[in-house]
């Protein structure tokens, strides 16, 4: 029985510029803005939700489904997920399209400007879940829109728990629709931002919102996560990072914990503890990929922290 994980596959080009944007930006002239800024250090990243939450998956030892949309040059990203023993089955390429992409200039003040091309995710809906075959648990993370709506619909159908992430793809959505969402998901995983940008959406409180699903998370960055879950409350602290070198990713490095603790019944305390050890682990390394700590690193870490161990 797998984790079916629905969301985006995407690359992700960062460049550097070596001065500060504000030094190139003339603040009365933005209505004519033309500028360019030379970028000598550029990398590119494997990542999006969905193959993000599938690679700390399967470091800690699971065999998570992927289920997403890519373009025609999804070929170095699938080479990939197939070297790290990740299944592609339900990867579908879009001919005519490229694999969503988002280009990130920093300057170094750490400012970003980011543009995000969806492309290939936009068509995330011809995907369906009654494709997959044996499957426990699933999330519905960022992705097209359609997709998200229809995932959790056939999710709901099949009598498949799932947890409804709608990260950054939250404003794409009504009120109405994020309520209907909740009413479908087994639980419900947001940070502090998106969990506000909830409660004004559907005009109700977090404490409330929490009783359409057996689970609510809420990550709060360096202040913890709070799960509510079984009429109460469960703070679960940071775990210090070795470094704090790069967030990108974090959030789904806590998914993969988060989703392993449920597929495993590992109790709500256990469960946001070890998706709390995933995060740190993850913030010390570059790009949401990059981190490499063996299953036994995860129990050593999680030990180390919480003073037993996680399995």
């Amino acid at each position: 029985m797998s984790i079916l994980v629905c969301g985006s596959v995407a690359y992700d080009t960062i460049m550097v510029f070596h001065d500060r944007f504000k030094n190139h930006i003339l603040p009365d002239q933005i209505h004519i803005l033309n500028v360019a800024f030379l970028v000598p250090d550029m990398r590119r990243e494997f990542g999006g939700c969905a193959g993000n939450i599938a690679y700390n998956l399967k470091l800690l030892g699971d065999d998570p489904l992927i289920m997403a949309t890519v373009g025609d040059d999804a070929t170095p990203y699938l080479r990939r997920l197939e070297g790290l023993g990740l299944r592609c089955d339900h990867v579908r390429e879009v001919a005519g399209s490229f694999t969503a992409q988002a280009f990130i200039t920093t300057d170094i003040d750490d400012n970003q400007i980011t543009a995000f091309h969806p492309g290939a995710m936009n068509h995330s809906h011809l995907n369906s879940v009654s494709d997959a075959k044996d499957v426990r648990l699933g999330i519905v993370a960022p992705d097209g829109r359609d997709g998200m709506l229809g995932h959790a619909q056939q999710f709901a159908q099949a009598g498949v728990p799932f947890v409804f992430d709608p990260g950054q793809g939250l404003p794409m959505f009504s009120g109405q629709e994020l309520e209907a969402c909740l009413e479908m998901a087994t639980y419900c995983t947001l940070n502090d931002y998106e969990a506000q940008m909830l409660c004004e959406k559907t005009g109700r409180r977090i404490e409330d919102l929490a009783g359409d699903v057996e689970a609510l998370i809420v990550t709060r960055g360096g202040e913890g996560s709070q799960i509510f879950a079984e009429g109460q409350r469960f703070d679960i602290p940071c775990v210090k990072a070795d470094e704090l070198v790069d967030p990108t990713g974090c959030g789904d490095a806590f998914r993969g914990g988060l989703l392993y603790g449920i597929a495993n019944e590992m109790g709500w305390a256990r469960t946001g503890r070890l998706a709390s050890v995933m995060g740190s682990i993850k913030i010390a390394s570059r790009g949401g990929q990059n981190h490499t700590p063996s299953r036994d690193d995860i129990a050593a870490r999680y030990a180390a922290a919480f003073g037993e161990k996680p399995w």
